[in-house]
């Protein structure tokens, strides 16, 4: 018994204080924790009623707080009981996760923010960015961003390059790489005629856009595909024979769909990252995505696994649909090969490797 207490006494703590969860978190949270044996704890935001996931986890080495329970004076109460090798911030919106990586730093705590903010240099983006690097920088030593466009941001924050780290969301790539492998037979005898949109029925999504392009398209030529769109909120839903509105669907009810879809599209007009285009690149699917989309960069190559059209321009998405449409089954499915490939650049491995590597440096 005294073995065994010993053990956990070594183990290295991280304390992240998050937003919302969603279920590629809890796969990079789980991997880190089996992997590389780091006791975490982590305090979040209730579910957003539009995403509403059921998690499951039973890794002793997760520990889970609900932000509602926490005021200033607890979470920092929290922070000094734990004393964890590494605090880790999701955001700079929470003034009592911000006061907490303050009292933290003064005890000489290793943090870490991390953002998915895209830098655009627009007027309030410079004033923001000003303030930013007085009042946000000297709270933390580490930046975790997602890509190319969230290093951006970080430079103008102050980071220096060797304390930015890049990857900051995964998808569940070995879940989803199993769709792929799973229903790749299926989809070389017949390809699905199908796109599919999975994202919140908001005006940011690029929604409306998006019905209006597809049916003027199918109107428009004789091989009429489907549109299947799986979500929930407040934009009401276009009725149209040609698409077929899901709802939200959980993680494990998926497979079918995937099954019966072909084509991914996410046209939207603000999307800082993406972690859906990660998931159906992971299960092979060819890809539309917009300029806006943060995650295109890394997931989507022109004319090998996808197309990106100029965000808000119905007359480019009509184009890249008819292409898609025009395309042959052998074509397809060479995109779906390479989509699956893509995925691969991140991963919950990689994820934990790079948390691991700061809380160990």
């Amino acid at each position: 018994m005294n073995s065994i207490n010993k053990t956990y006494a070594k183990l290295e703590k991280l304390l992240i204080l998050y937003t919302e969860l969603a279920n590629y978190t809890i796969a990079c949270l789980e991997e880190l924790a089996i992997s590389h044996k780091i006791d975490t704890h982590v305090v979040h935001y209730n579910l957003n009623p539009e995403a509403p996931f059921k998690f499951e986890t039973s890794n002793k080495n997760l520990k889970f707080y609900k932000r509602e329970l926490f005021d200033e004076k607890s979470l920092i109460s929290l922070t000094d009981e734990l004393a964890p090798n590494l605090l880790y911030c999701a955001g700079w919106a929470d003034k009592n996760y911000l006061a907490t990586a303050r009292f933290f730093k003064k005890k000489g705590g290793k943090t870490l923010l991390g953002f998915d903010n895209q830098w655009n240099g627009n007027l309030k983006q410079v004033l923001s960015s000003i303030y930013a690097r007085f009042i946000i920088k000297p709270l933390f030593d580490y930046a975790f961003v997602p890509g190319n466009r969230q290093v951006d941001f970080a430079l103008k924050l102050g980071f220096k390059e060797n304390k930015i780290i890049e990857g900051a969301y995964s998808a569940d790539v070995n879940s989803f790489s199993k769709f792929h492998d799973k229903q790749k037979q299926l989809k070389q005898a017949s390809f699905p005629k199908r796109f599919i949109f999975v994202g919140r029925y908001v005006h940011a999504k690029g929604l409306q856009l998006l019905w209006e392009a597809f049916i003027e398209v199918n109107n428009e030529g004789t091989n009429k595909w489907e549109l299947w769109c799986l979500g929930v909120g407040p934009i009401k839903q276009l009725a149209n024979k040609h698409i077929k509105h899901l709802g939200f669907v959980q993680p494990k009810q998926l497979e079918n769909i995937l099954e019966q879809t072909g084509v991914f599209v996410l046209p939207s007009v603000f999307e800082p990252w993406g972690v859906v285009v990660h998931e159906f690149a992971a299960a092979g699917f060819p890809i539309i995505a917009s300029t806006n989309v943060g995650a295109s960069d890394t997931f989507v190559s022109e004319n090998r696994n996808g197309i990106i059209f100029q965000a808000e321009n119905k007359e480019e998405l009509k184009r890249a649909l008819k292409k898609i449409i025009d395309m042959s089954d052998d074509d397809l499915l060479n995109w779906s090969a390479e989509s699956n490939k893509l995925s691969k650049q991140i991963t919950t491995s990689s994820w934990a490797n790079s948390l691991n590597n700061i809380i160990k440096n």
